[in-house]
């Protein structure tokens, strides 16, 4: 087996991996849109954070991962077992699938399996990659290259859970639960309004312009390299530890509270920086909230907002052709405006 770089191991990209460990508390959130600069390991981040995360139990036999504690969730093979013996479970890597930009529909939705149609006149279901990818992540490279079509699917099945196949005298519904990422430069194009308000997050990697940082990262890479096994054992008690993190989190995720105060300074901070819609302030308190449960608190504070407050906010800010500002300085100075605001007011509000 191939080995992967540790998460723990990966340098800088701060942004990015507190994005993809807040996904990885709450997979609901809605995905990570990571754009930038090429070469700068945002596919080596996503691979490292699911081989970091343990193995999901799955229904032995059933072609689309079904969790056997989740029977609401199962798909309809599964529920049609019968109830007695309870199916049998094992235990699977969780699964990073690349979706390719020249992907046909039938590839990713799934079609009608044709050895089987043609030798057996038996009319099959071959699951495509959205039924690989459930329970998973779906990894689009280049995601503002991606042709119309398949970003309709996309948009489709990030919101409702299932993916429906009715082609060829097939009628299939099975769960597509994944957590979506894309990354992609914007220099070669942007990505349709309707599938980027899509991503729970959005982040922005930048080429390291610190020597020291630079030195680091080239050093590590080359380690892995050189013994990918040696690499891997070294960082093995940083992994452990990340993922018994990842799990407490996922477990205090629930009893984590959210105030009145965080809810109005949230939504304060959306309507000064100019977001379209509601989805901004709810990622963002879903996003905050998964954050705090992740490092142990068991509420939501300002502190939590501000660092989640870029990532859920910036893909969403209406366009303003007379601000030359980027869109996490519109963010910072909307946070300001709001500290000056309390600050005359007498005092914080949140």
């Amino acid at each position: 087996m191939r080995s992967v770089f540790p998460f723990s191991a990966i340098v800088g990209q701060d942004e990015l991996r507190l994005a993809l460990l807040a996904a990885a508390v709450d997979p609901t959130l809605g995905g990570v849109l990571v754009l930038g600069d090429r070469g700068t390991g945002k596919s080596t981040a996503v691979r490292a954070l699911a081989a970091l995360l343990p193995a999901m139990k799955v229904i032995v036999g059933c072609r689309y991962h079904c969790d056997p504690a989740m029977p609401g969730q199962w798909c309809e093979e599964c529920r049609a077992r019968p109830a007695k013996p309870r199916p049998k479970s094992a235990e699977l890597p969780v699964p990073v699938v690349d979706l390719p930009l020249g992907a046909t529909e039938d590839r990713v939705l799934g079609a009608l399996n044709l050895e089987q149609a043609l030798s057996a006149g038996v009319r099959a279901f071959e699951p495509g990659l959205l039924a690989q990818a459930n329970r998973g992540f779906l990894y689009v490279d280049e995601v503002n290259l991606l042709e119309d079509h398949l970003v309709d699917l996309l948009i489709d099945v990030a919101a409702s859970g299932v993916n429906v196949v009715e082609r060829e005298g097939l009628s299939v519904r099975h769960p597509a639960r994944f957590v979506l990422v894309g990354s992609g430069n914007p220099e070669e194009g942007e990505l349709r309004p309707q599938l980027l308000d899509r991503f729970g997050l959005s982040v922005e990697i930048r080429t390291p312009q610190d020597i020291a940082q630079r030195i680091q990262i080239v050093r590590r890479r080359d380690d892995f390299e050189r013994d990918p096994a040696g690499f891997v054992a070294h960082w093995q008690p940083q992994e452990l530890a990340l993922r018994k993190q990842i799990l407490a989190g996922r477990k205090r995720l629930p009893k984590v509270r959210v105030d009145d105060a965080a809810l109005e300074w949230s939504s304060r901070l959306c309507m000064r920086a100019g977001t379209d819609g509601l989805r901004g302030e709810l990622t963002m308190v879903r996003a905050a909230r998964a954050l705090a449960a992740f490092q142990g608190h068991s509420k939501v504070g300002r502190a939590e907002l501000l660092q989640v407050a870029p990532a859920a906010l910036r893909h969403r800010l209406r366009r303003d052709p007379l601000d030359e500002g980027g869109s996490a300085l519109r963010i910072e100075r909307a946070v300001a405006e709001l500290d000056a605001e309390d600050a005359a007011a007498g005092g914080k509000r949140a």
